[in-house]
């Protein structure tokens, strides 16, 4: 009834030699999973600055640059001007507090202080961004 595969399967430790693919260690991969997350949370970082412009949010896309770099080996990270879109402030933040938990997370299980410090602060000031009071209009 069906056709017969004709061909090895590439995920078949028989269809060849290890040399047939590339492989990563599991300390290149949390590199890379890290940096990732890191590069997201430094582009809603920079759509947050382009919002509400603060010294506080300067130097954390310095730091997260920074982080990013390392973890590339020196390549820096591609920044954009955002564009005006009209997303509102409390959304970034909390999609931003997401991104710092799971490089958080990723931090952690690779064991790098520096990452997972950084990642903490930034949640907690997203977190603290999100609590505040918001000022409300009265009309009289």
């Amino acid at each position: 009834m069906y056709e017969p595969i004709r061909t090895k399967s590439v995920h078949s430790p028989m269809a060849g030699t290890t040399a047939d693919f590339p492989h990563r260690s599991r300390e290149e991969e949390l590199d890379i999973q890290l940096a990732g997350h890191l590069t997201a949370l430094l582009a809603v970082t920079d759509e947050l600055r382009a919002l509400a412009p603060s010294d506080d949010l300067d130097t954390a896309a310095e730091r997260l640059a920074g982080q990013v770099a390392r973890l590339r080996g020196g390549r820096a990270p591609l920044r954009s001007t955002p564009a005006a879109t009209g997303d509102p402030a409390a959304a970034l933040h909390r999609r931003a507090h997401t991104l710092a938990g799971r490089a958080l997370v990723v931090a952690a299980s690779r064991a790098d202080t520096a990452a997972a410090i950084l990642a903490a602060e930034r949640m907690d000031a997203h977190a603290d961004a999100l609590s505040e009071p918001k000022e409300l209009s009265s009309t009289a």
